[in-house]
């Protein structure tokens, strides 16, 4: 017997929709411990993290610790205004202004 590759997909898909789902429904039922409340709360700075700092430290698959890095100077732009300002768009925007100016001057 075989299956078709999008079948096994469209199986994947619906059991990791089900998973997801069944979280937010739990989450809507039950009331979480303060402790735990408090942790989730650093979970979307922690998965961005996760997602951005591979891209500023390996910018061309290989540890790059230097001042050359452009990547890891706009990251260091955009924590201070993280820090500073508190604002999303104001850390993406510094960001990508500072990684696109060092681009062209350096």
């Amino acid at each position: 017997m075989s299956i078709s590759h999008g079948a096994i997909v469209g199986i994947i898909a619906a059991g990791t929709f089900l998973l997801r789902l069944s979280f937010i429904h739990l989450y809507g039922k039950m009331k979480l411990p303060p402790h735990f409340e408090l942790a989730m709360k650093y979970v979307p700075p922690a998965a961005l993290a996760a997602l951005v700092m591979p891209a500023v430290l390996y910018p061309d698959g290989t540890l790059h610790l230097s001042l050359g890095n452009h990547h890891l100077l706009a990251a260091g732009a955009a924590a201070l205004v993280a820090y500073k300002t508190e604002s999303f768009f104001a850390t993406v925007g510094v960001g990508m202004v500072a990684l696109w100016v060092l681009r062209f001057l350096l």
